[in-house]
């Protein structure tokens, strides 16, 4: 498996999560999920240690994360371990709280524009102080993470619904999806990506900006746009 990990993962990413330390298995249906992958391993001639895997489980944590067959949430164990530090207190602190939140930036919608204000106290020029605006950014930060729904396992057999969100601070997005769970359609987020706005075109107009956005978010998950039937959703009428 060391030798080859590419070549594995595309043999078993149709029906698993693949990553560095973990493979956990996707699916409705247990029973014949895990002999389909076992006789896939089986076939490849690959092994895995008994000691580290686990059968029979609704849902796994791995890599902060909580996984089932429906969803990928956030492991709020972890998360509450970050809720209980205190407001960072010198700079250094900073990147510490930016590096953890944006490991779940595809959770947080409009994460780019809720963590500016506070990535400009990491440029060496910025002396370092809590303003009233960036203890508001910090903590909304904070809400986000504790706040953050669940993604979606995305079905490849159903159309997307591309939500776009400018703003003066950003470019956002949130890809959605209709699948039914539990014999019940239900509308859930696959993932958000969002951006600041680059110097070259803070001056756009509206319309100009809501299209900037949706070119930019087709680029942005053109892995998964490129595969079915998408659904752009603006609120801006000169671009509809």
């Amino acid at each position: 498996m060391k030798s080859s990990l590419e070549n594995f993962q595309k043999d078993v990413q149709s029906f698993t999560l693949m990553t560095l330390f973990s493979v956990p298995i996707l699916g409705k249906n247990t029973y014949t999920d895990y002999p389909e992958f076992l006789g896939k391993i089986q076939s490849l001639n690959k092994k895995f240690p008994s000691k580290k895997s686990h059968f029979g489980f609704k849902e796994l944590k791995a890599l902060g994360h909580v996984v089932s067959g429906i969803s990928l949430g956030i492991d709020k164990n972890k998360v509450a371990e970050v809720l209980l530090r205190p407001m960072p207190q010198k700079k250094k602190g900073i990147p510490s709280l930016l590096g953890f939140s944006g490991y779940y930036k595809l959770h947080i919608r409009d994460f780019a524009s809720i963590e500016r204000t506070l990535s400009k106290l990491c440029d060496k020029d910025t002396v370092f102080g809590m303003t009233v605006d960036r203890i508001r950014a910090f903590e909304s930060l904070r809400k986000a993470l504790t706040t953050a729904p669940p993604l979606l396992m995305t079905n490849f057999k159903l159309p997307f619904k591309l939500y776009i969100d400018t703003s003066g601070d950003g470019l956002g997005d949130a890809l959605h999806q209709f699948q039914i769970i539990n014999d019940k359609p239900v509308e859930g987020p696959i993932c958000f990506t969002s951006r600041q706005i680059k110097p070259t075109s803070a001056r756009y107009q509206a319309s100009q900006m809501e299209s900037l956005c949706i070119v930019w978010a087709s680029e942005k998950l053109n892995y998964f746009l490129e595969r079915c039937v998408s659904e752009v959703i603006t609120d801006c009428t000169a671009v509809k």
